[in-house]
């Protein structure tokens, strides 16, 4: 692949070794400089970051604008192109409740979206939130939860004006759109109302931006005095509180990646103490959905690995109370459900694909929605109301725009309220899309899903942008992405690789791909790098990865791997430095982390797995592709220190002349840009970034000329 950068040395950074010694094995870490030891207070203000980290960081900045210099008008061109795939002034189909339906909308040129209720059967928007007058004057801004009353005169708002994830709450008067003086900072983003709507139950995030403590906040009180409602002592569980549709229950959920815990009170007694519905047992996961007089319970409880559903009496739902409703079945992952007073719905996943199933409550009897597509993506989405025979869930696939319907579960009718549209024009039979099996290093298939334009010889020559995540048992659908028709129309093959880690085929697939495990991951990918290739779809040195997040942490594990399989890599922000984050338990997700990767403080064997494949501490003596590393400076999940000091340290170990670029947004965090053409602007440049290495900057799409 001829990647054409300019001659430009990079910024040089100081070396200021700093050891640590753990098990017996001992670090240097010649670049822990970069991390501000007041990083707690930067993600609240990041102004008060230390000069020399803000100077190095600048520095990285202007490195890579000068490398990417030649490719500005390319970027504006394919920003043009994203944008003009988006309906500006697109809006929701309004959802019913009581006497309203409920909606959003964003208005032409627009960056925020606009919040909006019309009578239940239609007719004048009143639009009582408008993200963009929010934004104004703000160089980051993002709305959080949006929940209004059950009694529809108030409205419960978050946003966050840093990208640090620290939101504040307002309360609006929707009588007449004015918010209350009262503000609640430092909480999760959302909160959830009491029955009686004086008063909102939310999550407080400590200084180490853990949501640690839930409080109930009464109207017209100082956030200072709200009342505790339950304190999470173990700093390695996550919190959260939120509502059920009948107004009836709070929930607050307690989780980390394998073992769950509820505690529940009633909405018309806020100052109840929460009643624990199963205490924690390690392993054992469960989810609650309200079904009138009983719960409905998703559990892998009894080894049900891939999660059956058992109901318990709302009265006393303790685990000595389930009562098993639909067994568990190997390979067929239960992944949600969402209940009504008559039918029951869950969201599926069989053999990589998912499905949806409506069960009437009082027969029994099941039926599953079909669809005529090889492979495609849905989603539930939600309800406002219980008692209804009307559920709404939306279908894409790689060359189908979303489709959003209404489903009468009583008649089995299928109403469509909405087909995304795409204004520059978008014509299905100009694309293929394809699901390959690639064969890993143990024998087991790894699912491709891939699309690319009808015109696009597949000789081997076509460059490839190859997608994966493998974390967390999140799978990436494949869904329509308007977004990467930019690099299709210009001879791209855009292909995701469903690697273990995610729950794409089932719960095993996950566990395969965690802990001890997670080579799995790393080989899985570069096995689907490898069948592309095999399968002349592309060529090695025509291949981009990319990754963002955990995926970024997939990135820097091959590259260290496999350098020669990939002509670039597109890292955004990475979680590469996974050893010294691990840890490090100060940091806002390490401890709730440790059973996602394991606990190298406690445990020499999960130490050692780390520093295995930990992309920082494997940088070597290889000749690297060329890699774009992209952060945000207040982020929370991965902080910026981790992409700045792998790429010092790439830069002071690799050999041959490929460049190393960081790309850094010193006005925002883990999400990038707030606004969505800000956003599509950061898309522009990664893909201009992918074009010009694979030789393409240049190439006009099919069917049109330079």
């Amino acid at each position: 692949m001829n990647s054409t950068f300019p001659k430009i040395a990079p910024p040089v950074t100081d070396e200021r070794p700093v050891s640590d010694t753990r098990h017996g094995f001992t670090r240097v870490d010649e670049f822990a400089w970069l991390r501000a030891e007041n990083w707690q207070e930067v993600f609240r203000d990041p102004s008060v970051l230390d000069p020399a980290i803000r100077d190095h960081l600048n520095a990285e900045n202007d490195y890579q604008k000068a490398l990417m210099a030649d490719t500005a008008d390319l970027r504006q061109v394919l920003f043009q192109e994203m944008k003009g795939r988006i309906k500006e002034d697109d809006s929701s189909v309004p959802m019913k409740d009581g006497p309203f339906a409920y909606g959003s909308s964003f208005k032409k040129g627009g960056e925020q979206p606009r919040y909006f209720r019309t009578p239940r059967d239609g007719g004048e928007e009143d639009i009582i939130l408008d993200g963009d007058a929010e934004a104004e004057g703000k160089p980051y801004f993002r709305i959080g939860g949006v929940d209004h009353s059950a009694d529809h005169r108030r409205l419960l708002w978050a946003f966050d004006d840093k990208g640090s994830e620290f939101f504040t709450l307002r309360v609006r008067e929707l009588s007449d759109g004015k918010d209350l003086p009262e503000l609640v900072p430092d909480t999760g983003g959302s909160g959830v109302w009491n029955a009686d709507g004086d008063g909102f139950f939310y999550t407080r995030l400590d200084q180490n931006h853990r949501p640690s403590k839930i409080f109930f906040h009464a109207l017209g009180s100082e956030h200072a005095s709200d009342r505790l409602v339950y304190e999470e002592s173990d700093p390695g569980f996550f919190m959260s509180v939120g509502g059920t549709r009948s107004n009836e229950w709070i929930l607050i959920g307690i989780n980390d990646h394998e073992t769950t815990e509820y505690r529940l009170l009633s909405a018309k007694d806020p100052l109840a103490a929460p009643r624990p519905v199963q205490p924690r047992e390690t392993g054992l996961q469960y989810d609650l959905e309200e079904g009138g007089d009983i719960f409905f319970i998703l559990t892998n409880a009894d080894g049900a690995k891939d999660f059956k559903i058992m109901t318990a009496p709302a009265s006393d739902p303790g685990r000595a109370n389930w009562t098993e409703l639909v067994a568990h079945e190997p390979g067929r992952l239960i992944l949600s459900l969402l209940s009504f007073k008559d039918f029951l719905v869950r969201l599926e996943r069989k053999d990589g694909l998912p499905r949806i199933v409506v069960r009437d409550r009082a027969s029994g009897e099941e039926h599953m929605i079909s669809f005529e597509e090889e492979a495609f993506s849905l989603g539930l989405s939600g309800s406002y109301e219980y008692d209804t025979d009307t559920m709404r869930f939306s279908y894409s696939s790689m060359t189908t725009p979303a489709q959003l319907f209404d489903y009468n579960m009583r008649s089995r009718e299928r109403t469509l309220l909405k087909t995304q549209e795409v204004p520059s024009g978008h014509d299905a039979a100009d694309y293929v899309t394809r699901r390959l099996m690639a064969p890993s290093h143990d024998g087991e298939l790894v699912p491709i899903s891939l699309i690319h334009h009808r015109d696009t010889p597949l000789d081997g020559t076509a460059p490839c942008l190859l997608y994966g995540y493998g974390s967390y048992g999140i799978a990436i659908p494949a869904s329509f992405n308007t977004n990467c028709l930019s690099l299709v129309d210009r001879g791209f093959v855009y292909a995701i690789a469903h690697i273990r880690g995610g729950k794409d085929k089932g719960y095993a697939w996950y566990e395969d791909g965690k802990r001890a495990k997670k080579q799995n991951t790393f080989l899985d990918f570069i096995a689907a790098a490898n069948h592309l290739v095999g399968e002349r779809y592309t060529a090695h040195d025509r291949i981009v990865a990319q990754g963002g997040s955990a995926g970024g942490m997939l990135m820097g594990a091959v590259a260290n791997m496999a350098p020669d399989a990939f002509g670039g890599v597109i890292a955004e922000v990475a979680f590469v430095d996974v050893l010294t984050t691990m840890l490090d338990d100060t940091l806002p997700l390490t401890p709730p982390e440790w059973p996602e990767w394991g606990n190298p403080i406690a445990s020499v064997e999960d130490y050692r797995t780390i520093a295995a494949y930990s992309p920082y501490d494997n940088v070597g003596a290889h000749d690297y592709p060329p890699i774009l590393a992209v952060a945000g400076l207040t982020d929370p999940r991965v902080t910026y220190w981790e992409p700045a000091k792998w790429v010092a340290r790439l830069r002071a170990r690799k050999k041959g002349d490929n460049p190393v670029l960081f790309k850094i947004n010193m006005d925002s965090g883990h999400a990038g840009a707030s606004g969505r053409f800000s956003r599509l602007e950061e898309i522009a440049f990664n893909y201009a970034f992918a074009l010009k290495i694979a030789g393409k900057a240049s190439a006009a799409p099919f069917g049109r000329t330079t």
